[in-house]
């Protein structure tokens, strides 16, 4: 293809908020940009922003979301950039959410400060949903929690097969706040929205395909060089003896069994991911860009008015949260053994209904029996 013609340089003013946009955990680069034959356009460029925190399944700390706000600003000001990737390093996550060790070791008990890191995180989401660019979450493992809610506010959701989607809310001592449950009554409905925020119950990325969630899924592990759909989900669409579709749910008994070790046989390529991704870019950059912003900003408008409407709310409630259910919460969390990292809930429970406050031992008792400190 043919390069534009040159023409004198314009000098650009910066409306970047800072000369460096680098922090740690959060990588920001520029890709060139290609059409739909694969064809390198001079002077083009997609965005690609990468949550680096593999060895903590990519939860992002409160540096780590100043790096996301930044990279974000900076991907919406840039003016060769045609489209926002946002995604997770390695192939294990994409975002569990918050860093519960940080959770736990800074900010449990100290509603102050978490309050002054909610403004930050409420930054984050703002950042992404109002965004100049239409912004692909490429979700390449776990997308969990506040992972979850960052990426419901992309425009796109590109996923691996392999991944596993779900909120933290009750059962981790908060109330999925953050987007979900601004996002998912807007795009799965009521019924679904509460059963996914109260009940905390992962599912799978076909569940989430299903549900509306994702824009496309792609295969991700490959047996014996040949792509294999996900082993540990039913895959092909079933329904039970009460005729609910039962499409995406976990395997059970011998098929599940089957399916672990079909896993352990296999390998986890997400080339097929990242071309899905590409041909998504490409398809958006034969596109009039001004025509496509405005689209955004219509189309963003339901989930953008929900969460204006309660982000403060949610952030004064959340902090206030961490003296009492969420400081419980993520200290078991962060500190319970692998096997029980959730507190005493009917313990919890009958020591209220018999009226004790949680000013005194009330955090102590409820903690797993084999909590290691904190």
């Amino acid at each position: 293809m043919n390069a534009p013609t040159t023409q004198p340089q314009r000098e650009f003013k910066n409306h970047d908020l800072v000369d460096d946009i680098s922090r740690p955990g959060v990588r920001y680069e520029k890709r060139p940009a290609k059409l739909p034959n694969g064809e390198v356009v001079p002077g083009l460029y997609h965005a690609w922003i990468t949550l680096d925190n593999p060895s903590q399944y990519n939860s992002y700390t409160t540096d780590m979301v100043k790096g996301v706000i930044l990279a974000f600003r900076a991907a919406s000001n840039a003016r060769d950039v045609a489209c926002v990737v946002f995604t997770g390093a390695g192939d294990k996550a994409f975002c569990t959410g918050g860093n519960t060790k940080e959770y736990a070791e800074y900010y449990a008990g100290h509603p102050q400060e978490y309050r002054q890191y909610m403004r930050l995180f409420n930054d984050m989401v703002s950042a992404i949903i109002g965004c100049d660019k239409p912004v692909i979450c490429r979700v390449n493992g776990m997308r969990i929690g506040g992972g979850q809610e960052i990426g419901m506010a992309c425009d796109f959701s590109v996923s691996s097969d392999l991944a596993r989607y779900g909120q933290a809310g009750p059962k981790h001592g908060s109330a999925p706040i953050g987007g979900a449950t601004d996002f998912l009554p807007v795009v799965i409905g009521a019924e679904r929205a509460m059963a996914a925020c109260v009940l905390c119950e992962p599912f799978s990325a076909h569940k989430a395909y299903q549900m509306g969630i994702l824009t496309d899924i792609v295969p991700a592990l490959k047996v014996d060089g040949k792509w294999v759909a996900n082993p540990l989900v039913e895959t092909q669409r079933m329904v039970d003896e009460y005729g609910r579709n039962v499409y995406g749910e976990p395997k059970t008994g011998a098929a599940l069994e089957e399916g672990k070790a079909l896993m352990k046989k296999g390998t986890v390529d997400l080339s097929m991911l990242d071309a899905k991704v590409e041909e998504l870019c490409a398809k958006i950059l034969l596109t009039f860009p001004d025509c496509t912003t405005k689209s955004l900003e219509e189309l963003r408008k339901p989930k953008l008015d929900a969460w204006n409407r309660n982000k403060e709310n949610s952030r004064a409630w959340l902090a206030l949260n961490m003296v009492t259910e969420a400081r419980a919460g993520f200290t078991a969390f962060n500190y319970g053994p692998k096997d029980d990292r959730e507190v005493d809930f009917v313990l919890l429970r009958q020591k209220l209904a018999a009226g004790q406050s949680w000013v005194g031992s009330l955090h102590d008792e409820i903690q797993p029996k084999g909590k290691k400190h904190g």
